[in-house]
């Protein structure tokens, strides 16, 4: 499968997305910049973490007008696949393709820290080889609580478009194990044709052994297990 990873000014974990890709996944990987406008035929794509633009404005909002997400765009209206993870995923909200907003913590601070997360459907690209059982990720942002409108909120429920929650170590869903005040503890969501996929925790941090992780992985794992099979 072939991979193009976008990089903007300011992003910061494109390389490790590109290391775990085809370092570990053993995957073809394209880098692209943010001002080309050719997607180079590849298959996913991904916009990872960082702070494209320095975060002016709002966070991922300069980046959505940088001349490849044109290209972006098309590619997943056309059904192609595309994940956003932190930066990534409040690019691909202030773009329109996937539901919500990313605001700020609710402690007004950044927040770098391993935490859990429960797998809430089975029923995506990025998750079907997870089970029920929580599983723990890095998290490194500062605008990271999603929100939506009570519209747009039944919406996302109703069509099971919840990828993730921020859970205990146990698995339950409480306030305490919410590290940023997201409603219903949402850590990450897909569109309606289940192709766009965002999370703000970073897979690509837990996925090799020499970080005593590979929580991560298994999301790699998912996607190459959907397609390929």
């Amino acid at each position: 499968m072939k991979f193009g990873v976008v990089i903007f000014p300011g992003s910061n974990c494109d390389m490790d997305m590109v290391y775990v890709l085809k370092n570990i996944m053993n995957q073809e990987v394209i880098k692209l910049w943010h001002k080309d406008t050719d997607l180079q035929n590849c298959d996913f794509i991904i916009l990872p973490g960082g702070f494209s633009f320095g975060d002016y404005l709002r966070s991922g909002a300069i980046a959505n007008y940088s001349p490849i997400m044109e290209k972006v765009v098309d590619h997943a209206n056309n059904g192609g696949y595309l994940m956003g993870i932190c930066n990534g995923f409040q690019i691909l909200c202030e773009s329109g393709l996937l539901p919500g907003a990313l605001l700020h913590n609710t402690n007004h601070k950044f927040i770098c820290k391993n935490v859990y997360l429960k797998p809430t459907t089975k029923n995506s690209l990025i998750t079907n080889q997870y089970s029920e059982s929580p599983i723990k990720i890095p998290i490194a942002h500062g605008e990271g609580r999603f929100y939506a409108d009570e519209k747009t909120l039944n919406e996302i429920v109703e069509n099971e478009q919840i990828l993730f929650e921020y859970c205990d170590e146990k698995g339950n869903i409480t306030t305490e194990s919410n590290p940023n005040g997201s409603i219903l503890n949402i850590a990450g969501v897909c569109n309606k044709n289940r192709n766009v996929f965002g999370m703000m925790p970073h897979p690509e941090r837990a996925a090799d052994t020499e970080l005593n992780n590979t929580d991560g992985k298994i999301l790699f794992e998912s996607i190459l297990n959907d397609v390929l099979t």
